[in-house]
């Protein structure tokens, strides 16, 4: 039996090809994207699982809050006293480790200077949380010693090339001598941070480089990645609920307003879950750029959705031409065929179809994933869908989507009456009505698609194009040496002979970073000087750097420390921290007393407001100041604007007065506006990959289209040979026969305009700046799904139209 099913399919298959060959390419179309898009799902949601015990460890974050409650600042890391505090207060922690990042630092061995950009100080702890293996070494002893180092396999190739590392020595930032201890392999592709260089933490016990009292007794510096690991079963909210508690008893009490302040009410400890880092955290200071779990929301719910407008195909087209095989039907029920029999073998139709789609779906998949893999700056390997869950889905899917793909044709063809069909008195009709819905579902989601691709493109322009407050334009960013102070206006002098180098600022951050520092503040309102509710942001300058960024002033001066040796002690605000702070207008906050981080002094100038960090941030209450000998806030940027001439002469001649006063710093450079890009770079490729989901979904939804139109057409043959023979032109039926399909798209218009006005209004949520929500891309949309749908019907109506009546009706 099984074997005249088989052969019954086969030749069905072969004898209506052109309905075959539809069904099988969107099928196998629409399993690729799905195993496209599974692939990355399964990278993504995949990220520390592979680290022992994984579940059990949990990354310490801190949270700062304004008085009204508000967060104002989320940070990954938390200040180095946390760790040793916590693994003294709470027996239950089984492990801890603490790490901080040191890049990019120059780091040598013999006369190899490089650049090392994931050079991290860290407690021994941290290779036994994250089962770290050795390679040499012992993992026990390795980063006990100060000035112990341990290198990833790649990072000891790169320094030492084929000798044998092991204790060998690395100078690090050209003044910390350390020996090589051991060799550790990569932690994998799919982990959160990616540590090249591993520094022994009790090295910052030097004064001269961190200093043991501050490890003990900071609470400042938030810049300590802190892991701990808890027993198994134990819930990490016990731990939580008793972090209030840890730290108004361990934190100093700081005066807010008139009174002081528990410092829990100030900021909050929380624990994050390892697993849960790279798609649920978008705090301050990640270490490496994060996914979105909505992300994969989306292109999850668009793998179902083409995946469904696949199946939706199969569907229309098997009903449609049912009145084919309406016969068969009428002739296998006489012979004694049963009903469950016939829609078996239909159903056996519709798993073989989609058996063969789900093997050419996996060879699609294979070769395409190189191509997602560069479009979406992730590594996706074939591996990804040799698991076993996933081989044994891959095993099931053909039943599973042959089924919901055929149950309905299968029920609605056995239901056929062998007496009127054998008698020729039954048109097959039925399944009009069904076969529309799932048309108008189909242009639904590709409407929708269109919609969501047009809104994400909208808006990645608005980034590009939106005014900044400042100038992105032929700026070079370069880390800034503190050994490179005492010589700086030499090396400036040096910088500007060159004819491209137009001016040259310091400063502790730049734009398209994050303002991360801040410190108590308080200003002259009325006749006093009262603490400010604002958390006023700071950032140290020199007095080029607002010039080189071509950054306005609203009121007042720049810093001029040559003409006016008091502004060591001046301030600078945004416009957003004047109005926070109370002042009517800039004119009014200039000159006035302003203390900030325990130094008073006065405002000498308020810039207009600009975007120092991306446009999802807003524009927050912002202070600048010099750096000085004894500030703590340092430069550590040096910013070189170019006039756009001869770049690679002005690069050539910059590289050249770097390496006459550091020669022991290696050149590096980055263009502020690639790291003006590097911030939306996950909405580019989201636009990008939404772009191609959304025209393959509209590609299968015409596939389909064009099946169905050619079936009606071919059913109104005859009609259309008597219209014409009454005397209608070609354009009067084209318009007839098109008409049917086009209403079912102005529906399908009707239906995704708010499903999509919704999703996308949420979606540009993210963004504190943002287009307004542009009503004419819904129409357009519609237009273009019209367009598309009306030349594929165009394309074979045309041709019916203009063929001559004499041969449709020679036959009558």
């Amino acid at each position: 039996m099984l074997r005249h099913y088989l052969t019954v399919t086969l030749r069905n298959l072969l004898k209506h090809k052109l309905t075959s060959a539809i069904n099988l390419f969107g099928l196998t179309v629409g399993l690729t994207c799905c195993l496209l898009i599974l692939a990355y799902i399964l990278h993504e949601t995949s990220y520390d699982r592979s680290v022992p015990e994984s579940g059990r460890i949990y990354r310490v974050t801190r949270t700062f809050y304004n008085p009204d409650g508000a967060p104002t600042l989320q940070l990954a890391a938390v200040a180095p006293v946390v760790g040793p505090l916590l693994r003294n207060d709470f027996p239950e922690i089984e492990k801890l480790s603490r790490m901080i990042l040191y890049s990019p630092v120059a780091v040598r061995h013999q006369d190899r200077i490089l650049t090392e950009d994931s050079l991290f100080f860290s407690e021994p702890a941290f290779l036994d949380l994250f089962g770290v293996r050795m390679l040499s070494g012992d993992a026990r002893t390795a980063l006990r010693e100060p000035r112990s180092v341990i290198l990833e396999q790649s990072a000891a190739r790169k320094y030492f090339g084929d000798q044998d590392p092991l204790n060998q020595e690395l100078k690090i930032d050209g003044r910390l001598a350390c020996k090589v201890t051991g060799v550790y392999q990569a932690l994998p592709e799919n982990a959160h941070l990616h540590p090249a260089v591993l520094v022994s933490f009790s090295t910052l016990n030097d004064s001269t480089i961190y200093g043991e009292r501050n490890l003990r007794t900071s609470w400042s510096n938030n810049a300590f990645y802190t892991y701990l690991q808890l027993p198994a079963d134990y819930d990490p909210a016990r731990l939580e609920a008793q972090f209030p508690a840890f730290l108004d008893r361990h934190m100093p009490q700081k005066k807010r307003a008139t009174d002081y302040v528990a410092p829990s009410k100030m900021t909050r400890l929380e624990l994050q879950r390892l697993t849960d880092i790279h798609l649920h955290s978008n705090r301050a200071d990640e270490l490496e750029a994060n996914g979105d779990i909505n992300r994969v929301y989306i292109f999850g719910i668009i793998a179902l959705f083409v995946l469904l407008i696949a199946c939706i195909n199969y569907m229309n087209l098997s009903t449609a031409r049912a009145v084919l095989r309406a016969k068969e039907v009428g002739v296998r029920k006489v012979v004694g065929a049963q009903r469950s029999e016939i829609i078996l073998q239909f159903l056996g139709e519709s798993v073989l179809i989609t058996a063969l789609a789900t093997a050419l779906a996996v060879g699609c998949t294979v070769l395409a994933l190189p191509w997602l893999s560069r479009l979406a700056g992730t590594q996706l390997t074939p591996a990804l869908l040799w698991r076993p869950a996933v081989l044994l889905g891959l095993l099931v899917l053909p039943l599973v989507v042959g089924v919901l793909s055929g149950l309905y044709p299968a029920l609605f063809m056995s239901a056929f009456q062998p007496q009127q069909i054998l008698k020729g008195f039954m048109k097959v009709s039925g399944g009009l009505a069904f076969r529309r819905v799932l048309v108008v579902v189909q242009f639904v989601v590709s409407i929708g698609l269109l919609v969501g691709t047009a809104v994400v493109g909208l808006q990645l322009r608005y980034l590009q194009q939106a005014p900044l407050g400042y100038e992105r334009d032929q700026i070079v960013n370069l880390a800034y040496p503190q050994t490179l102070s005492p010589q700086y206006e030499a090396f400036r002098h040096a910088l500007q002979q060159q004819t491209g180098v137009r001016a040259l600022g310091r400063s502790s951050r730049i734009p398209t970073g994050r303002l991360l520092d801040a410190s108590d503040a308080a200003a002259s309102v009325g006749d006093s000087l009262r603490p400010t509710s604002a958390n006023v942001k700071y950032v140290s300058i020199d007095e080029h750097f607002l010039p080189v960024y071509g950054i306005k002033l609203a009121a007042g001066r720049n810093f001029a420390p040559r003409a006016f040796p008091t502004d060591t002690m001046g301030y600078i605000l945004n416009e957003t921290a004047v109005r926070m702070i109370g002042w009517k207008s800039p004119a009014e906050a200039v000159g006035q007393s302003f203390r900030y981080g325990g130094v008073l002094g006065r405002v000498l100038g308020v810039t207009e407001d600009y975007h120092f960090e991306s446009l999802h941030q807003p524009i927050v209450p912002m202070v600048m100041f010099l750096s000085t000998v004894t500030s703590r806030a340092s430069y550590n940027v040096l910013s070189v604007k170019l006039t756009g001439g001869n770049v690679a002469s002005s690069l050539a001649h910059l590289e050249r007065t770097w390496k006459e006063f550091l020669p022991e710093q290696p050149f590096t450079y980055t263009f502020l506006d690639d790291s003006y890009a590097r911030l939306y770079q996950a909405e580019q490729r989201q636009s990008l990959l939404f772009g191609i989901f959304a025209g393959i979904a509209i590609f299968i939804a015409c596939l389909g289209l064009f099946g169905l139109s050619s079936f009606a057409i071919t059913q109104r043959v005859k009609e259309i040979g008597i219209r014409k023979v009454l005397g209608a032109s070609t354009r009067t039926i084209v318009v007839l026969l098109s008409r049917d399909f086009m209403r079912l798209v102005l529906v399908a218009a009707l239906l995704a305009f708010p499903l999509s006005w919704y999703v996308m209004h949420r979606w540009l949520q993210d963004f504190a700046y943002r287009v307004p929500m542009p009503w004419w891309v819904f129409p357009l949309a519609g237009l273009a799904a019209a367009a598309i749908a009306l030349a594929t019907i165009v394309s074979q109506t045309v041709s019916v139209a203009r063929a001559n009546p004499v041969r449709s009706l020679r036959t009558e």
